[in-house]
């Protein structure tokens, strides 16, 4: 099944990802990917899609989607280096996977919550993503 990134969400003050299942009256209902847990978050939590999130690189930002997949041509079936790997180990990742990030903008602290985003993926949704522009041809 693939893996829709506008309904994939991080919450600031969570770890993990959460699918949105649905609007609440006090916010939005969501359901843990990892332990399928589900929960309410008030309007005022700072949700994101990961379809918004994009890396810095020299020349422009790269949407988290096309990251993930560079990552994945990198890693083949591996896992990523854990958020615990050292820094060297992380900065190597992306030096494979995406070798014009911007150094200045795109912090260890940022690789870490990308590659705990990308293991928990490929361990618990799908790294074969939807693609908005198809769907949309199909319905015309």
């Amino acid at each position: 099944m693939k893996t829709d990134l506008t309904k994939i969400l991080t919450i600031s003050g969570q770890g993990g990802l959460f699918l949105y299942l649905s609007q609440a009256r006090t916010g939005a209902i969501v359901e843990s990917i990892v332990d399928k847990k589900r929960s309410c978050f008030g309007l005022s939590s700072k949700m994101t899609a990961l379809e918004d999130i994009s890396i810095y690189t020299e020349d422009e930002e790269v949407k988290l989607k096309d990251v993930f997949l560079k990552m994945k041509d990198v890693l083949g079936e591996a896992d990523a280096p854990s958020s615990k790997s050292s820094a060297d180990d992380l900065k190597a990742l992306f030096e494979k996977a995406l070798p014009d990030y911007d150094r200045d903008r795109f912090y260890v602290s940022h690789m870490k919550k990308v590659v705990d985003w990308y293991n928990c993926l490929k361990n618990y949704a799908s790294l074969d993503f939807t693609n908005p522009e198809e769907e949309k041809a199909a319905q015309e």
